[in-house]
């Protein structure tokens, strides 16, 4: 009967080499441990003999996972169904995979955050849309962990990766301003239960303060009823816009927070019955790519959202291993308006 050769172990290149099991180790794991000469030696009877360190030997030696992990304070199935979460997951996994680590995908369990961020086995996290005042933050930056925040306020010790959310908002309504727009409706997006109270340095206090001092400047003032706070889907747009026609309201003019509240904001204006962009212009912020494709094309505010994803984890990656030597960055990516079909001259006579 045929027998299989067994895989070498570290004791055969430890015998072959004439070293001890520990350098064996060393040389794969801690060179530095050893002298060149040695170091290589050894590795080249492990190559001789098809020795190969275990991966998961090898991790626990370095204490390290290979892991990165991405926090969101949404539910799975809604990060999921969101375009923007696959298009920021898409940048981190391709800086990751460069660096050869894995992504770990860290929302709520029941709810709970904390719970999720407990049982997380990671080298380090990205932060995504949590202030910096969150208790999981808190827990986090306590842990020593190395971590990058995404769209939130600054922690001078932990890099950081923004837009220029208040300077894209601006565009979005100077655009429909020079349109001849009088009548707004500002759609905001509502924290997740999770996430904690409203970052004023977050995406939101940022938007919004650019839509409001663009607006003001012009010499409109919103009700407080014109600006509707709905969960960052479709549904919440729909619902957003339905509700604005209940309240008595009658915009010319949408500005949303983002590209989904948009397309549901799109789909609203079908269901009462409003010609886009006659009599409704509706604007969104982020660029996904199904924008484009919309009916009518949405004009949107875009923001690098891949790139951001890329940058953070670079930042991540360079805080692990201990190569960020300029200290903590804070980097604040382009955002700029990108006109379709979806916006248009204000209409001759007003709703109401």
């Amino acid at each position: 009967m045929a027998t299989t050769r067994s895989r070498p172990r570290i004791a055969d290149v430890a015998r072959e080499a004439g070293v001890s099991k520990t350098a064996v180790s060393f040389a794969f794991n801690s060179p530095d441990r050893l002298s060149p000469e040695t170091a290589e030696r050894i590795r080249a009877v492990a190559d001789s003999l098809g020795y190969q360190p275990h991966p998961v030997a090898r991790m626990l030696a370095k204490k390290r996972t290979y892991t990165l992990g991405v926090l969101t304070p949404q539910d799975l199935a809604v990060v999921l169904e969101n375009p923007f979460f696959s298009m920021f997951g898409a940048g981190a996994a391709l800086a990751a995979g460069r660096a050869s680590y894995s992504l770990q995908l860290i929302s709520p369990i029941h709810g709970s955050l904390a719970r999720a961020v407990a049982r997380a086995t990671i080298d380090g996290v990205v932060v995504l849309g949590l202030s910096a005042g969150h208790p999981e933050v808190e827990q986090i930056h306590q842990a020593d962990l190395p971590m990058v925040l995404v769209d939130s306020s600054a922690l001078p010790d932990h890099s950081s990766v923004t837009v220029d959310d208040e300077g894209g908002a601006r565009a979005a309504a100077r655009h429909l301003l020079e349109l001849g727009h009088r009548e707004f409706l500002i759609i905001a997006i509502e924290p997740p239960e999770s996430s904690g109270p409203p970052d004023p340095d977050g995406v939101v206090g940022h938007r919004l303060r650019g839509y409001r001092s663009t607006l003001e400047a012009a010499g409109i003032s919103l009700p407080d009823k014109a600006v509707i706070v709905a969960p960052a889907t479709v549904d919440g747009g729909r619902a957003a816009v339905t509700r604005a026609w209940e309240d008595g309201l009658r915009p010319t003019a949408v500005l949303a927070m983002s590209d989904v509240m948009a397309i549901g904001a799109l789909e609203a204006a079908r269901d009462l019955q409003i010609d886009v962009p006659r009599m409704m212009s509706i604007v969104g912020f982020d660029d996904i790519e199904f924008s484009a494709y919309t009916s009518p094309p949405l004009t949107t505010v875009y923001q690098p959202v891949r790139r951001k994803g890329e940058v953070a984890v670079e930042m991540l990656v360079a805080e692990i291993e201990d190569e960020a030597s300029d200290g903590p960055e804070h980097t604040c990516l382009e955002a700029r308006l990108i006109p379709r079909a979806s916006t248009g001259p204000a209409p001759r006579s007003t709703w109401r």
